[in-house]
This record gives structure tokens, C-alpha cells and sequence, in this order.
């Protein structure tokens, strides 16, 4: 059974939405007084969303304007993308040996379903499973605080990795990556794996950066 959400969670879900979707654009303010109308409820669980979207990267806190969507540049994404691939990739290699075909298999049946939803353009769905599937190898790579490292980070950075998503093929481009990681895990290809992952997080930086400057010239 699908556990409902709380009232938390339905405005961080709204806010998300509106920022991916460019409701919302960079430097914009979020209207706290309109978010509590549009829910019919006070401003104290606005205020804990907006505290849970300032931690994952979607809004900053000015003196003036008070929350706003924050800011994003063709160097921050590369940056963090850059990260992403560093780590994740250094997490593969060292998840390789130890992967068992369950796992593989397991990986498989994620990217089928990520398949159905770029075919459905679910982007939502597409990132949690996207999610799931990379957390087959870094739960298996046996370094705790890597994981907690990469997963601290991801979480930051959620919004890029949404963003990118939602570009036109991005999704598609993403389903057929990760089967070339599978055939690499399933190889036992430790240098091979690394790379693929590496680029699988380097091609949605890049795209996304691409967009960023497109819109600003």
C-alpha cells in the first residue's frame, strides 16, 4: 500500500515541480504567503519545507526577498557531475568482483521499468528508480562512508540530476547506458565498469550545462 503523504512532503513535492518544470524560474521568489493560501494552512509547515528544499539545493534564502529559486550556472553542474562520475565510478570498480548475479539481475529489472517510464516521460518515477539502480552497487562496494558520501552529495544536488531528466532523450539516452554498465558488471570488467559510470554521469552534466548556456545567450 502506497503511504500517504504527509503535508511536508506535498509542498516540497510542489515546489520541486514548479522549479524542474521552469514555473519557477533561477532568482525568482518563492511566495511563501501564497503557498500557506494555496494549502489553507499557517506558514509553520511552509517554513519546514523550505528548509528541506534549501538543503537539496532547490531554493536560498536572501535578506530581501526572503526564499528564492536558487541560482544555477554551466559550472556548478559541471562540477558536481564531475564529482558524481569520480566517485561513482571509483564505488563500481570496487563493487565489481563482488556484484552476484542476483544484483545484476536485479539492475536489469530497474532499467526495464525506467524504460516504460521515458517511454511514459515520468521523469519522477525515472529518478527513483534511476536512484535505486545505482544503489544496487554502492550498497555492495563495502565502503560505508563512500556511500554516505555519495549519497550526502546526490541529495544536494537533486535538482541537476531531475533537471537533466527531463531533457528531451535524456532519459532514453540514459536506459541504454545503463545497459552497457550491466553487460560491464556482468564481464567482471572492474576498468571498463568505472568508465561507463563515469560517463553515465558526465552525459547528464553536459547536456544540462549545454541547456543552461542555450538559455542565457
Amino acid at each position: 500500500m502506497e503511504r500517504h503523504l504527509t503535508l511536508r512532503e506535498r509542498i516540497v513535492d510542489f515546489v520541486k515541480e514548479a522549479i524542474i518544470k521552469g514555473s519557477l524560474k533561477p532568482g525568482e521568489r518563492v511566495p511563501e504567503p501564497e503557498l500557506a493560501e494555496w494549502f489553507g494552512i499557517s506558514r509553520t509547515p511552509i517554513r519546514e519545507a523550505f528548509r528541506e528544499l534549501e538543503a537539496h539545493g532547490f531554493i536560498t534564502f536572501t535578506p530581501r526577498k526572503g526564499a528564492i529559486v536558487s541560482p544555477i550556472t554551466d559550472k556548478d553542474v559541471r562540477d558536481f557531475y564531475a564529482i558524481k562520475g569520480l566517485l561513482e565510478g571509483y564505488a563500481a570498480r570496487m563493487a565489481c568482483q563482488k556484484l552476484t548475479e542476483g544484483d545484476i539481475k536485479r539492475m536489469e529489472e530497474l532499467n526495464e521499468q525506467m524504460t516504460k517510464c521515458a517511454e511514459k516521460n515520468e521523469v519522477k518515477n525515472f529518478f527513483k528508480l534511476d536512484n535505486q539502480f545505482h544503489d544496487v552497487f554502492l550498497k555492495v562496494c563495502g565502503n560505508d562512508k563512500l556511500y554516505n558520501l555519495i549519497h550526502t552529495i546526490v541529495q544536494q544536488f537533486e535538482r541537476f540530476r531531475r533537471t537533466s531528466l527531463s531533457l528531451p532523450g535524456r532519459m532514453q539516452s540514459s536506459v541504454k547506458q545503463h545497459y552497457e554498465i550491466i553487460d560491464a558488471f556482468r564481464k567482471k570488467d572492474m576498468a571498463l565498469v568505472e568508465k561507463l559510470v563515469k560517463a553515465n554521469a558526465e552525459k547528464g552534466g553536459e547536456l544540462l550545462a549545454q541547456e543552461i548556456l542555450k538559455e542565457k545567450s
